[in-house]
């Protein structure tokens, strides 16, 4: 494997211990149902979305100076 995907599993590995941690459980839970998954998901995507925009405003703002 490169470099790069090496890095990236090693990151999953890291946040699913960090998960197992924090929350006490990990993706093997049984307790949710496909919704509350989706809502999981969701609620991810939305913050990468947030992230991605500000990320975006700061190299805009970079760019101007």
């Amino acid at each position: 494997m490169d470099s790069i995907v090496t890095s990236i599993i090693k990151q999953f590995e890291e946040r699913s211990a960090m998960g197992k941690a924090k929350y006490g459980t990990d993706l093997d839970r049984t307790d949710l149902s496909l919704v509350e998954w989706i809502e999981h998901a969701k609620q991810e995507h939305m913050d990468a979305i947030l992230y991605l925009e500000k990320i975006k405003w700061q190299f805009l703002q970079e760019e101007q100076q």
